[in-house]
């Protein structure tokens, strides 16, 4: 996260501050939008019975027929467009791609996947050459380097919501369109976050060549919303609820839960990796090569106790690796990379996950650049059904990177102090240990930064069931909860035990004395003496939730409503 340095603790760069007002300015926007799911109901109703009359040969002449067609194809693009952010640009793009008079908004739906691909496509071209005038020096080389990395795995979650949609009717993956329409979206995000230090020329034109794609992003997951609003109003999928089982999620399978629940037996490793040479790899990074490329086939990696000091990434095309150690203070990856020493935020991660379906278990990741070299990572997850279990994440300003899709972290210990839990995936934290640490002399704690960019975004951090404590003497410290990073940043805290360093006011501004009113915070049923609301911030965003409301962020329903299967032998409350 680009956080600033404590001498200038939540200054916000010009131009950043003119791109948070005009997203707060779509605020004003949510009761039309609002309102206008409603008419997309009856848009759709209005549909599917003209279908069924023209299907009956009830409909008049040809030439009263196409007119009539035209009009309601304009009108029902009108409807489904009336629901989003930028309902201009959603409705001349659309309207300029449609090449039918008989439209349902499903299919409207992928044109618009079909619109924001092709304008994304068409933006990376910009990025796959340096050809952005003032794009010099190491930092700036790597901005770039990174920006074309994100906007890649950008295009391939639209690809694959655009085939997931073709392939199967909406209503079977509404779940997964939203979280990937949601990740698509921040990594366009994070390209134009990375150029905030750039020249004011250079990130004007990087902020042009991204605007209406992600627009068209933004676009897409405001109608997909909109229908599964439908969808819920009229009973078409079934919901699921929260029971209060045990239980570990669907995307494990019974042999993966089997390796979950072993806490002395080692599975058995397709790859051993040990610094004496004991093991077939020496490193972590030559152990990943080894994995085949877009396995459904589990990989086991058993790395042996020991520090491996290496920067490692899974990458995208590494699926469904299990890693696990000797335990999270005997197998430890340790990197130093970090912002002061001209290494961008996205690119000091310790240990990077793209691979989706990764597990991570028994071991530790450090960044030890220490409080002085500001943002440096420690572990970064941008993978999709990613486990994180009994790990170590110790680092200071930046530790945790949830950067997009969906994570989930059990009985694991994480260490740091400025925004030390950030990023925008849809992340559950439970029967962890949180630990603010000493910072840099006149720094303040900040457990939490989240980064949703837009209402429609499934994403947000969920803490619970968690102890918070401090990690040597914080008296003359004072530790919030949390600041909201972004317009609509969601952060609940629930079931935790809160020590006494948490500062009464609990959540912290990012700019200004105040929050957006569009963030969604909340704390329910915490315990200890730092979990007492009586003196916290009075934000239009921070709420008091009831159980019914509450419930929609644990872990069932808010990791995209995932079955989650009972008996596993590991503790999981998966409800309330």
């Amino acid at each position: 996260m680009s956080s600033n340095s404590f001498k200038a603790y939540g200054k916000v760069n010009p131009l950043d501050q003119e791109y948070l007002e005009a997203r707060r300015r779509t605020r004003k926007r949510i009761i039309i939008i609002t309102l206008s799911t409603i008419v997309l109901v009856a848009v759709i109703v209005g549909a599917v019975v003209g279908t069924s009359m023209q299907s009956n040969g009830k409909s008049n002449s040809s030439k009263n027929s196409a007119g009539s067609g035209a009009q309601s194809t304009s009108s029902t693009i009108k409807a489904v467009c009336d629901v989003t952010l930028y309902p201009d640009t959603c409705y001349t793009s659309l309207s300029q791609a449609v090449n039918s008079s008989h439209l349902d908004p499903e299919k409207l739906f992928n044109v618009s996947i079909q619109v924001a691909l092709q304008e994304l496509l068409r933006a990376s071209e910009h990025f796959s050459k340096d050809i952005l005038e003032g794009i010099t020096g190491n930092i700036s080389v790597a901005v770039l380097r990174n920006c074309r990395d994100v906007l890649s795995l950008a295009i391939d979650y639209l690809n694959t919501t655009l085939t997931s949609s073709h392939d199967v009717t909406l209503p079977q993956v509404l779940d997964d369109v939203k979280t990937w329409l949601s990740a698509a979206g921040t990594y366009q995000q994070t390209c134009l976050e990375g150029f905030e230090n750039v020249t004011d020329t250079v990130r004007t034109t990087v902020f042009e060549y991204l605007k209406n794609s992600t627009e068209f992003t933004s676009n897409s997951l405001a109608i997909i919303t909109g229908l599964s609003n439908v969808a819920n109003s009229f009973k078409l999928r079934r919901l699921l609820t929260s029971t209060t089982t045990d239980q570990f999620p669907s995307w494990l399978t019974s042999h993966d839960r089997k390796l979950l629940q072993s806490s002395n037996v080692r599975p058995m490793a397709d790859a051993v990796v040990a610094k004496d040479g004991s093991g077939k790899y020496k490193t972590i990074n030559a152990a990943l090569n080894a994995v085949p490329d877009k396995s459904t086939k589990r990989f086991v990696i058993y790395v042996k106790k020991g520090v491996y000091y290496e920067n490692v990434r899974v990458e995208k095309p590494k699926w469904n690796v299990l890693m696990y150690g000797d335990g999270k203070d005997a197998t430890i990856v340790s990197g130093s990379l970090n912002v002061v020493d001209g290494t961008p935020t996205f690119s000091t991660a310790t240990f990077a996950v793209f691979g989706k379906g990764f597990i991570g278990r028994d071991m530790a990741f450090r960044n030890s650049a220490g409080p002085s070299k500001h943002q440096a990572v420690a572990l970064m997850s941008s993978s999709d059904e990613t486990v994180f279990y009994r790990c170590r994440i110790d680092a200071f300003q930046d530790s945790l990177y949830t950067h997009a899709l969906r994570q989930f972290y059990r009985e694991c210990d994480i260490f740091g102090t400025v925004d030390f839990i950030f990023g925008n995936a849809a992340v559950v934290l439970q029967n962890c240990n949180i630990f603010p640490r000493v910072p840099m002399k006149g720094q303040q704690n900040t457990i939490t930064a989240q980064g949703k960019v837009d209402p429609n975004q499934n994403t947000g951090i969920v803490i619970q069931n968690c102890t918070i404590a401090p990690w040597g003497d914080l008296k003359s410290v004072k530790t919030y909860l949390g600041r909201p990073w972004k317009d609509y940043s969601t952060t609940i805290y629930m079931q935790s035990m809160m020590g006494n360093l948490i500062d009464p006011a609990g959540w912290l501004p990012w700019v200004g004395n105040s929050a957006p009113d569009t963030i969604f915070y909340s704390e329910y049923q915490n315990y200890g003496p730092g979990s007492s609301t009586k003196y916290r911030v009075k934000w239009k965003g921070l709420k008091n939730i009831n159980a019914q409301m509450a419930a929609k962020f644990t872990v069932n329903p808010f990791l995209s409503g995932d079955k989650w299967i009972a008996g596993t032998g590991v503790p999981y409350k998966s409800g309330l």
